[in-house]
């Protein structure tokens, strides 16, 4: 069996986050070509709680971190690649994630069963109405990451995006990580945030479903904000169960797990390009700063990598 180590990453403004155990570095190339590092010490909760490492609950958790840490690299990502923005970007950038979370909620949770009860008269029939809504939030999902893929900006966020991807398949496979062997893997990978968040869309179906049916089965009727009032708050778990489908998929070779992650590498077609040279250096220089003097011990060994990037 081949030992597991964490390592995953993500990609940001010019630049690259990695992480792995205890530590995640992020490495971002300025105007003028200069790579700029930050590493940080990291313990996950789900290291130091038993509550938070048992199943559905480490998920939760994990999802915490990521956001935490993403939002972090790409404030870092920001203050190296566009410094003149200065202290008024810090003040955009808040008001344009709370316009961020509202977009995600109306476009992702409102609108999807809005257009539902709208069109069909399914509102008492949770199953169905979740197939309809859900499959409506698959759409939207698809048609914003084909939309936002246009900007400039976001298509090359999106080659750092299949930089690091790369460069985790090199280290995964136990080859020298360079630049030239990095290059010669794929950039669709099944741990990425885009097939986990694909995961979670399907796994709220199914959860929103059994909801629906207890809330009709103990209130005797259900609607619109009803519907919102219960469904909100188990995001979290949702994301839960998507997080352990994600780890079932990687370790399941069965015809199940094959078919759930193929719609998650499709859609990498479109949240991952092919890497420049310049960017897949940034990525390894990410990873190997990440690891700092433990690097050397890791390279040459077959890994599997278990973070979502």
């Amino acid at each position: 069996m081949k030992p597991s180590i964490l390592v995953g990453g993500q990609a940001v403004i010019e630049g690259v986050m990695m992480r792995v155990p205890g530590a995640y570095a992020t490495a971002v190339r300025d105007s003028d070509g200069k790579i700029h590092i930050q590493k940080k010490e990291f313990q996950s909760v789900t290291e130091r709680s038993t509550l938070w490492k048992t199943p559905i609950f480490r998920g939760m958790a994990s999802l915490f971190e990521a956001m935490k840490m993403g939002m972090a690299a790409l404030q870092y990502s920001a203050d190296i690649a566009m410094p003149e923005e200065g202290e008024q970007s810090k003040i955009a950038d808040y008001f344009s994630s709370l316009f961020a979370i509202g977009l995600a909620i109306t476009l992702f949770m409102i609108a999807p069963m809005w257009i539902t009860t709208k069109l069909m008269n399914i509102e008492k029939e949770a199953l169905l109405f979740n197939l309809v809504s859900g499959a409506f939030r698959i759409l939207f999902f698809v048609v914003y990451l084909g939309l936002i893929s246009l900007i400039k900006d976001i298509s090359r966020l999106f080659q750092y995006h299949g930089a690091e991807h790369r460069v985790v398949y090199n280290f995964e496979s136990g080859k020298n990580v360079t630049v030239e062997n990095a290059q010669s893997f794929p950039t669709q990978h099944p741990r990425c945030g885009t097939s986990f968040l694909f995961i979670i869309l399907l796994s709220a179906i199914l959860v929103f479903a059994l909801v629906d049916t207890l809330v009709m089965y103990f209130l005797g009727t259900i609607s619109l904000p009803i519907r919102l009032l219960f469904h909100l708050p188990m995001i979290p778990f949702v994301s839960g169960v998507g997080y352990e489908l994600i780890k079932l998929s990687v370790k399941s070779e069965s015809a199940f797990f094959s078919i759930l992650k193929k719609p998650g590498l499709w859609l990498q077609n479109i949240t991952t390009k092919k890497p420049e040279d310049d960017m897949v250096e940034v990525s390894i220089r990410a990873l190997k700063e990440a690891f700092g003097d433990k690097y050397k011990d890791m390279i040459g060994k077959e890994y599997t990598a278990e973070a979502i990037g």
